[in-house]
């Protein structure tokens, strides 16, 4: 005990918190940009690449700072004879409406038009209420569980 009589504890906690809604738009913006890319690696016939660093143990068991690539999927698809373009947060796709999920367009060309409307809608915060609800923890019922309260 005499070791930790010679130190000084306090309570504190962080001085700069980060506002959630702030943090939930820049992560949309940041993703909503990063899709701009992908659109242009598109219109070129290409995939979007996103180097990323990692570490791994080599053949001679050491732990080595690896660089990897790994292929952005795009949030925009073909199909019904036009492109379809999704917003995400994350794994989720939102509704941005707040009813449909998907905005369509004629052509890969129209697709920049709508992901800049995005980005506006994100920076302008009509995205806000969206997001809180994407961000709402479900709550996981375990198989059957359902069907056990329907029956009380």
């Amino acid at each position: 005990m005499t070791h930790l009589a010679k130190l000084t504890f306090k309570t504190v906690s962080k001085s700069i918190p980060r506002d959630p809604v702030i943090a939930r738009r820049d992560k949309v913006i940041a993703a909503l940009e990063e899709q701009a890319l992908v659109l242009a690696a598109a219109l070129e016939g290409q995939d979007h690449i996103k180097l990323r660093s990692k570490w791994m143990i080599n053949d001679q068991g050491e732990r080595v700072l690896v660089r990897t690539q790994r292929r952005v999927k795009p949030w925009f698809f073909a199909q019904d004879s036009g492109w379809y373009v999704q917003c995400r947060y994350g794994a989720r796709v939102i509704s941005v409406d707040g009813k449909n999920n998907a905005v369509f367009v004629n052509t890969l060309k129209d697709v920049a038009p709508v992901l800049e409307a995005f980005v506006a809608a994100a920076t302008a915060g009509e995205l806000d209420t969206v997001l809180a609800k994407a961000t709402e923890r479900q709550p996981r019922l375990k198989p059957g569980a359902a069907r056990a309260s329907a029956n009380e």
